[in-house]
């Protein structure tokens, strides 16, 4: 199955700067400084191989939204005086970072749009600095599942109107957007309503999927959605062949839409954090509990059905959305972190 020699320049491997401000903040633990991020990023080293890039939170206290343009030529140089580059950004489209809900009423949903315009401002001129080779703006339904639920069919099209003017937006800028499945996110809490609402976008050269292995298993026990789920109930986790055949139905329906990647370990539990509400559990890659082979199971979404190579990502991210501050200060963390980034591309990755 593997096409490697150990000689993979591809996918990049890059780290998640947002771990170090998502569920942070004052009924949590106090956010991680950018720079601090971007020094441990930086610092992490197995056999030679370091992190290649960052992907970054468009947000205070990070990145801010509004930032000029002398503020992102400092940003390109920090990242690029330590040998980094930036690859995906988030975009704060939710309503406690500026956005709005994108099934809201008419000025919750421009708040959204214009959080994305934003975004996408940001990720042209990252590029234009030289310091963005690859990447898409990660966007989400910024709705929660019960105000989704109370009505399905019409907030799902609220949604994919929104999502289209988007669209629009980043195809302006010379952008793509990709949607993340987590089950948090109403109308994107369930593998069948991911499918649903980008078919209902129906852009796939401008709106793709964001995978996160931490989140999408949770797509297979039906979290928010046991009408969905693809495990039987009475699953037990020793039965891995029960459990790949379900990754391959997941991934058979979103992979034709990924256009980006998140590596992750996931204990088949969900956590919130500060203002997160609960979703995926991000465990480190040798968490006794985890459930996921990483290596093996990431080629899930980074090969096709035939076993061959997609190259569709031409980087990929680790995400430890929502670990301690503790875990995130120790430089060992991302040593681990990074092996288990060599390991994907050992087994899934490519040589240009």
């Amino acid at each position: 199955m593997s096409e490697s020699n150990g000689a993979n320049n591809f996918p990049k491997l890059h780290n998640a700067a947002w771990p170090g401000v998502v569920g942070k903040g004052p009924d949590s633990e106090p956010p991680i400084d950018l720079d601090i991020m971007l020094d441990l990023t930086a610092a992490a080293e197995v056999n030679g191989q370091k992190f290649e890039g960052t992907d970054l939170f468009l947000s205070d206290p990070h990145v801010s939204i509004d930032l000029s343009d002398d503020g992102l030529k400092q940003l390109a140089d920090k990242v690029q005086s330590r040998n980094l580059v930036v690859g995906s950004v988030v975009a704060p489209v939710w309503p406690t970072t500026g956005g709005g809900s994108s099934a809201g009423d008419e000025a919750e949903r421009s708040k959204f749009v214009k959080q994305v315009r934003k975004a996408a401002g940001i990720a042209k001129k990252l590029r234009e600095l030289g310091v963005r080779p690859y990447g898409v703006i990660r966007i989400d339904s910024a709705v929660d599942v019960a105000s989704w639920a109370a009505d399905p069919e019409a907030n799902t099209a609220k949604i994919a109107e929104t999502f289209k003017e988007s669209c629009k937006i980043a195809a302006d800028y010379g952008e793509t957007l990709a949607a993340e499945g987590e089950i948090c996110w109403g109308g994107m809490h369930s593998w069948k309503e991911m499918v649903n609402l980008l078919e209902a976008v129906g852009q796939p050269e401008t709106l793709g999927f964001q995978a996160d292995m931490a989140h999408t298993l949770l797509y297979t026990l039906g979290y928010n959605a046991p009408e969905d789920r693809i495990l039987p109930e009475d699953f037990s986790w020793e039965q891995n062949d029960v459990l790949q055949d379900a990754l391959k139905t997941l991934t058979n329906a979103l992979r034709p839409w990924t256009t980006d990647f998140h590596v992750a370990q996931n204990d088949a539990t969900v956590k919130g954090s500060g203002s997160h509400d609960k979703t995926g559990r991000h465990c480190l890659p040798e968490d006794p509990n985890g459930k996921l082979f990483i290596a093996q199971d990431a080629g899930h979404w980074l090969r096709n059905e035939n076993g061959e190579l997609t190259k569709k990502c031409r980087h990929i991210c680790w995400d430890g959305c929502m670990f301690p501050n503790d875990v995130m200060m120790k430089p060992e963390t991302w040593n681990n972190i990074l092996a288990a980034m060599v390991s994907v591309r050992e087994s899934h990755g490519w040589s240009e």
